[in-house]
């Protein structure tokens, strides 16, 4: 596979997978990797783990890096984003994943940062008190401003874009989620308002949702202006899938 430096490619799998499968996978895992697996009491959880985990290796070993999935080493920042050395990376592969409830998404660019949230809708954790200790004064009014049989689905889709914008950032909860602002303005495209950082901050991303099936919410956030496809396309607008 080629990733040109204006695409998104973004793929979708389910975690439930043959037995088989999962042995696979878990051979292409390093022993620190096997130790965090092994620390889940669920075997169901492990399991995951281990498809989520051992797919990532194998779709990486789909592009231009020159290493099996099981040679493959990440290393972290310091927030705990990973990320691959140089020496294999020579073309800049970025990747972000999220799982939720069974399937997980996969995120990848050349040379951009790039970040993927995936949230199961569950309305009894659409809570009004959430809402207040984590969105802002500005998108908790856009949020009760809807009729209420459409508050919770909205709920899910602001986590989700500040979920996916603190992952595209790379530094995960040390940004609180307050400190940005996302609007969902119905009929417009989804956006970041404001940032502490500044003017330049809010040009520098895109937002996009992710049409997936439903029950789930999924966002992307990548560096770069997909207004007119002109320096960013989503790959076919459509998701690569594994079944």
């Amino acid at each position: 596979l080629r990733l040109e430096h204006t695409e998104v490619h973004i793929w979708r799998a389910s975690l439930n997978q043959s037995p088989t499968r999962i042995n696979e996978f878990l051979g292409t895992l390093t022993s620190d990797e096997k130790v965090k697996a092994n620390r889940f009491h669920s075997a169901k959880k492990r399991n995951q783990f281990i498809v989520a985990h051992g797919l990532l290796r194998v779709i990486l070993g789909c592009y231009y890096i020159n290493a099996a999935p099981e040679q493959l080493r990440f290393f972290y920042n310091s927030y705990g984003k990973p990320y691959i050395a140089d020496e294999l990376n020579k073309d800049k592969l970025k990747f972000n994943m999220s799982h939720s409830h069974g399937i997980v998404l996969y995120a990848f660019t050349s040379g951009r940062e790039v970040g993927v949230d995936i949230e199961y809708i569950r309305p009894d954790i659409a809570d009004e008190q959430i809402a207040e200790r984590f969105f802002s004064q500005r998108e908790l009014a856009e949020l009760q401003s809807l009729p209420q049989e459409k508050q919770k689905k909205a709920f899910f889709y602001f986590w989700t874009c500040k979920e996916a914008y603190l992952k595209a950032r790379g530094e995960g909860i040390s940004l609180p989620l307050d400190s940005f602002e996302v609007s969902m303005i119905q009929g417009k495209p989804v956006a970041l308002l404001s940032t502490k950082s500044g003017s330049q901050e809010i040009s520098r991303w895109s937002i996009l949702n992710l049409q997936l099936e439903s029950g789930y919410i999924g966002v992307l956030v990548v560096e770069g202006n997909n207004q007119g496809n002109q320096d960013l396309r989503l790959f076919g607008q459509t998701l690569k899938t594994i079944s």
